[in-house]
């Protein structure tokens, strides 16, 4: 006799393993899940693969599938018909078309909305920054040069030791000797004049004789003042008529450094830098240690005579670190001698030009103009839009962008009719290097005199569609795109608002709108395949432009 209660919990058992295994089953889910899913996807794929080779086709539905999900990611296909395309805008390319097509990943992208600018293109020439680029040095007095430190073509610091010149001028010999005359009357003066103090005080010599030696004194002080200004005519800076001074000695050799392009010290006008003598043929590193230790060596520019060479030169009595002189020499620009006019035992006078250094750091573009294009370069500068250079270096051209105008000429050239602007270019240094010798050569990029051509922006558009000339085909009034679903390629009609050789604009109107997937190039040769695909012959010039 069977129990009722037993026969209910044998009909449960079933349930109950059930409920067990569901539960078992979603527990262990991260670990079956993916290789079910594997499985299901391999299956899928070979009935997709067998369904395609039954009906004759050359690809892979299930990569075809993959690919279109994949094109279609992130965009918006509310209102497309995936089932039917129309065949009379839309073309099927397959892996090898695109290929050979050039439809790269990096040529199928989603349109953005961008701004551009038109410009107008101009010839330019790279020129010199007047006052800043070149600098002539020259010798202030008349002299015999002793000693030449450079060499053309070479690059040196600003403060480089360049030419020592042994002093010959007469004049500045005689104004000299005229004030150390002087200096030594009043010396003897001054004695006298303290002797006759004593004796006054016994009231032995008379107040008179007192003041008439006083106004001999005032005189000769007089004196000084006079030559010390004549003194500072020839060229001697206030420093430098103390030394002399001090010493009482000649100035006889003069020491001419390298300037410095954009600072000139006016109480020192022989000397030419703040810094003292740097060999010019050493590296960089022992350029600032060499500046360190003869800082005080060569402080005055124009030495008083030879005891002064033999003087202490330690590093610390300039009170500057050698890592301090090497970081200030990091930060200054080279200057190129670009012309050496002097050699060893050349008389030289007053005003001859010694040597011409170049600062390439920064340069001029010199824009030609024409008339009718000055409203739009007057435009450009009010707007501060950046212009872009085109230099032509063969196979490829070079552009630099983001150039700002510096300023445009008040002139017209009466033969040309052009109006030259001028625009700031930073130069970039190509080659740093120190030959055997120890002497260092430097290359710029950009060099006075090369030709380039000059963008100037004169039209601004905001928030448009900018594609490659090559993403865009025209057949008559109309001009196409190709949008992308999957391998099919829409062709889409498109308002062209602006197009040049680089890029055309296409208006925000909604015939295509931003996030589709269009092609960047090969426009044209799609057309073509279109018009082969209604049957009715492909003309070669379709589309194309000459």
């Amino acid at each position: 006799m069977n129990h009722p209660a037993r026969k209910t919990r044998f009909r449960r058992l079933p349930l109950v393993a059930s409920i067990l295994g569901i539960i078992s089953l979603a527990a262990t889910a991260p670990a079956w899940l993916p290789i079910a899913q594997g499985i299901a996807d391999k299956v899928i794929g070979s009935q997709r693969a067998a369904t395609v080779d039954d009906r004759g086709h050359g690809h892979d539905t299930a990569a075809h599938t993959t690919q279109a999900a994949d094109s279609h990611a992130g965009h918006d296909h509310a209102g497309h018909d995936h089932a039917a395309h129309d065949d009379g805008s839309s073309l099927e390319l397959s892996a090898q078309a695109k290929r050979n097509l050039g439809l790269t990943d990096d040529y199928i992208d989603i349109l953005r909305l961008s701004n551009y600018r038109r410009f107008v293109t101009v010839p330019a020439i790279v020129t010199a920054r007047p006052g800043r680029t070149q600098v002539h040095v020259s010798t202030p007095l008349n002299g015999v040069i002793t000693h030449v430190h450079a060499v053309t073509g070479e690059s040196i610091l600003p403060g480089s030791l360049l030419v020592e010149v042994r002093l010959t001028h007469e004049d500045l010999v005689q104004s000299q000797t005229d004030f150390l005359k002087a200096l030594g009357e009043l010396d003897v003066e001054t004695r006298e004049m303290a002797r006759l103090k004593a004796a006054a005080k016994s009231g032995a010599l008379s107040d008179r004789t007192l003041l008439e030696r006083q106004y001999a004194i005032d005189k000769l002080q007089s004196l000084l003042t006079a030559q010390t200004e004549a003194l500072r005519l020839h060229g001697l800076s206030e420093r430098q008529v103390q030394e002399i001074q001090s010493s009482r000695k000649l100035l006889r050799e003069l020491r001419i450094y390298a300037p410095q392009i954009d600072e000139h010290d006016h109480d020192d006008e022989l000397h030419l830098a703040d810094d003292g003598m740097i060999p010019v043929s050493l590296s960089p590193r022992a350029m600032s240690f060499s500046r360190t230790k003869t800082r005080r060596v060569d402080e005055n520019g124009l030495l008083p005579g030879a005891d002064q060479k033999q003087q202490s030169t330690s590093p610390e009595v300039s009170g500057q670190s050698d890592d301090d002189s090497q970081s200030h020499a990091d930060d200054q620009t080279p200057l190129l001698i670009e012309q050496l006019n002097v050699y060893k035992g050349q008389a030289v006078t007053a005003g001859d030009l010694l040597c011409t250094v170049a600062d390439y750091s920064r340069l001029y573009i010199e824009g030609q103009a024409f008339e009718q294009d000055v409203e739009a370069l007057n435009h450009a500068a009010a707007s501060h839009w950046p212009l872009t250079a085109v230099f032509d270096t063969g196979k490829t051209d070079t552009q630099v962008s983001g150039l700002m105008l510096s300023f445009v000429s008040n002139i017209v050239d009466q033969e040309s009719r052009t109006l030259s602007f001028y625009v700031d270019l930073p130069n970039v240094m190509l080659q740093d290097q120190i030959n055997e010798e120890r002497q260092r050569f430097v290359s710029w990029k950009y060099r006075p005199g090369q030709r380039l051509q000059l963008r100037v922006p004169v039209e601004e558009w905001i928030d448009q569609i900018v594609l490659p000339v090559e993403a865009v085909t025209r057949e008559g009034a109309e001009a196409f795109i190709f949008r992308q679903y999957g391998d099919h390629f829409d062709r889409v009609p498109v308002h062209v608002v602006y197009s040049d050789q680089q890029a055309v604009v296409i208006a925000n109107d909604g015939s295509v709108k931003p996030g589709a997937v269009v092609a960047l190039r090969a426009a044209h040769q799609m057309q073509m395949a279109l018009k082969i695909k209604a049957g009715g012959g492909a003309d070669p010039h379709a589309g194309h432009s000459h």
